[in-house]
């Protein structure tokens, strides 16, 4: 039976504190819970609608958590969503530790990238372009927040994250480090090499002054027309095409 104590656990992860506290956190929606549930997450508890079950039987028989039947409403009532007739699934969290990189691997790094939003369409990104790791500054949006993990799309289970001093992570490195600037040379004609750290800014101030003497090669995305800038998320998207098709 779902306890009282449990419905009031799950709601509690919605505030960063006490995911930090009980390492834990939570998914909601058909997609994020079904991949969380594929994936090697240590899943607690499931929580999940008639149909969700009549959709899932099998997924719901193999994993090792709690599992619970329960109405729209309930699932409403304890996650971030204001609609879901799906599921909800609590999972323990993956460990902060140090990520090796291999001389033709390419990775991501992300400095002050504070947006939610913008950190989970990121990790969807490298998801997409086969991109499985992620350095990220401390000061950059908690991997784990609802709303990352949404914008994700359930990609966050397949990419690993390391939360660091970007400074000496990067001084350590023996891989390139292509950082994007609005003055740095067109990816269109930059030779990258079979791997490197593609290194994003924050979304107001671009790459810190700190990082910017560890850059290896300063990239642009040519502008055409009139905008500013781009988003920190499609500027990535953009990079890591050119690099896929200029390494394939």
């Amino acid at each position: 039976m779902l306890s009282k104590n449990t419905l009031k656990f799950i709601k509690s992860l919605q505030q960063k504190k006490f995911r930090n506290q009980e390492q834990s956190f939570f998914v909601e929606g058909s997609k994020n819970v079904t991949e969380l549930l594929q994936s090697d997450y240590e899943v607690s508890h499931v929580l999940y609608t008639q149909q969700f079950g009549n959709d899932h039987v099998k997924l719901l028989k193999s994993i090792k958590a709690e599992v619970f039947e329960v109405n729209q409403a309930t699932l409403e009532s304890v996650g971030s969503f204001q609609t879901n007739d799906a599921a909800l699934a609590v999972s323990k969290s993956k460990p902060n530790i140090p990520i090796n990189l291999k001389s033709d691997e390419w990775a991501i790094a992300l400095d002050e990238v504070k947006d939610p939003g913008n950190l989970g369409t990121i990790i969807r990104i490298a998801d997409w372009y086969g991109i499985q790791k992620l350095l990220l500054s401390e000061e950059s949006a908690e991997f784990y927040n609802p709303k990352v993990l949404h914008a994700s799309m359930g990609s966050f289970t397949r990419i690993r994250f390391y939360y660091t001093d970007l400074k000496s992570e990067l001084e350590k490195s023996r891989l390139p480090v292509y950082g994007a600037f609005l003055d740095g040379d067109s990816i269109y004609e930059t030779k990258f090499g079979k791997g490197g750290i593609i290194l994003m800014g924050n979304e107001s101030n671009g790459i810190s002054k700190e990082l910017e003497s560890l850059v290896s090669q300063k990239v642009t995305i040519p502008r055409f027309g009139q905008a500013e800038s781009l988003n920190v998320a499609v500027a990535t998207a953009v990079i890591c095409d050119n690099i896929r098709r200029n390494t394939k």
